[in-house]
C-alpha cells in the first residue's frame, strides 16, 4: 500500500489496480473527490447565447443550472429549489425571463434572487429577499462554458492557460458548432480515458488513423492539469488537412482533438460503475477548405470511435475478470496514462482513498 499511496517515478510505474475501475462505492467517491471537485464543460456558447437563455446538466451528483442574465451575465446554480428541492428546470431552454420551480412555483429572477413563492403569506418570518440559489462558478472559454462546484477548484486560467497560445494559428473561438454524437459504452469512465492517453495501441487498433498520423514523430506532454499529444499529419488533405494534430486531455474527463479548421471535444460522463457516455461535440472554421471536409472528417471518426469502443469494452471485461494485476507502463508511449493517474491519487487521498 505504501508504494500505491506514493507512486514511483514513470520508470518504474504501473497502472491503476483493477479494483479502481469497478463498484458503486468507488464510482460515489470519484463523484464527491474528481468532478465535484474540477472544472466540467457543460454547454457551448451557442446555447447560451441570449438573456434567459439557459443549460441544465449535472455534475458529479449535483444537478446545475447556467442562465444567461438580462444584463448579459453568465451565472450558475445549483439546480434545485430552496423550498423542497424541486428543479427549477428539467431541460435546456431559450429565453426564459425567470426560473420557476416545477414542483410548486416559487419563482427566481435570473440573478438567483427569490422572487415570489405561492400562498407563503401565513409563514412567520418569511421574506423572499432573505432566500437566493447557491451559486456556482462559470467560466467562458474560446466558445465552451464550463462550471466548477468547489470554491477550492484551481482558477480556470490556471487549468487551460497555454492551450490557445499552443495551438495558434489555429482558433477555436472562429469555429462554430456543427453536431453532436454521443456513445454509451459498457465500460468504467476511466477505461475510455485512459485508453485515449496513448499512442502505444494506434497500430494495432486503429490502421486507418496510423496512416494519417506519425507514430514515429507522435509526441506526449505534461503539464499541470492537463496532457497534450500531437504528430503531424501525412496524407490527410481530405479528411484533417495539412498541419499537425493536437490530442488535449483536461482533468478529468474532457478531451480537446484540435486540427487545422477543426475541433472535437469530448466529455466522458460515467452513468455507472461499468458505463459511461462520451458526447463527441464538432466545431468547423466557417471558411470553404474546412467546410469542404466535414463529411470525411465525420465518416472517419465514427471508424476510430468504433474501433475505440470495441476495445474498451474488451478491457473492461478484462479488468473484471478478477486475473488482471497492475501491470507495468510504457515510459516511452504512456506518460499520459501515468499522469492522470498520479491526478486521480492525489484527489482519492484528499478524500481519504488511496491508490
Amino acid at each position: 500500500m505504501q508504494a500505491e499511496t506514493y507512486p514511483p517515478g514513470l520508470d518504474r510505474a504501473t497502472a491503476l489496480p483493477a479494483r479502481y475501475y469497478v463498484g458503486e462505492a468507488m464510482l460515489a467517491m470519484e463523484h464527491r473527490a474528481v468532478f465535484a471537485r474540477s472544472w466540467q464543460l457543460v454547454a457551448h456558447q451557442g446555447q447560451l447565447a441570449e438573456p434567459g437563455d439557459h443549460v441544465v446538466e449535472q455534475v458529479g451528483h449535483v444537478p446545475v443550472i447556467v442562465v444567461r442574465g438580462q444584463d448579459g451575465v453568465l451565472r450558475g446554480f445549483v439546480n434545485v429549489c430552496r423550498h423542497r428541492a424541486g428543479p427549477l428546470a428539467l431541460c435546456n431552454g431559450k429565453g426564459a425571463r425567470a426560473l420557476h420551480c416545477k414542483y410548486h412555483g416559487w419563482t427566481y429572477t435570473l440573478e438567483g434572487q427569490l422572487r415570489s413563492a405561492p400562498e407563503m403569506q401565513g409563514a412567520a418570518d418569511f421574506d423572499v429577499a432573505d432566500i437566493r440559489l447557491p451559486p456556482i462558478r462559470v467560466h467562458e472559454w474560446q466558445g465552451l462554458v464550463f462550471v466548477a462546484l468547489d470554491d477550492a477548484v484551481p482558477p480556470f486560467e490556471q487549468v487551460y492557460g497555454g492551450i490557445a497560445e499552443r495551438i495558434a494559428p489555429i482558433d477555436l473561438a472562429a469555429m462554430r458548432y456543427l453536431r453532436r454524437d454521443s456513445y454509451d459504452i459498457d465500460c468504467n469512465w476511466k477505461v475510455y480515458v485512459d485508453n485515449f492517453l496513448e499512442g502505444y495501441h494506434l497500430p494495432h487498433v486503429h490502421p486507418g488513423l496510423s496512416k494519417v498520423l506519425d507514430y514515429r514523430a507522435y509526441d506526449t506532454e505534461l503539464f499541470d492539469w492537463y496532457s497534450l499529444q500531437s504528430s503531424p499529419l501525412r496524407n490527410s488533405t481530405a479528411i484533417y488537412g495539412d498541419g499537425e494534430a493536437f490530442y488535449y486531455f483536461v482533468y478529468p474527463n474532457v478531451m480537446l482533438n484540435i486540427m487545422p479548421g477543426r475541433m472535437q471535444t469530448n466529455r466522458i460522463v460515467p452513468l455507472g460503475p461499468d458505463r459511461c457516455r462520451v458526447e463527441f461535440d464538432y466545431y468547423y472554421a466557417q471558411d470553404a477548405a474546412a467546410q469542404a471536409r466535414i463529411a470525411a472528417d465525420q465518416e472517419f471518426s465514427d471508424e476510430v470511435q468504433q474501433e475505440d469502443i470495441d476495445i474498451c469494452v474488451a478491457v473492461q471485461r478484462g479488468l473484471t475478470s478478477g486475473t488482471y494485476e497492475a501491470g507495468r507502463l510504457c515510459p516511452k508511449r504512456e506518460s499520459g496514462v501515468w499522469h492522470f493517474h498520479n491526478q486521480l491519487r492525489a484527489a482519492y487521498a484528499a478524500a481519504g482513498e488511496h491508490a
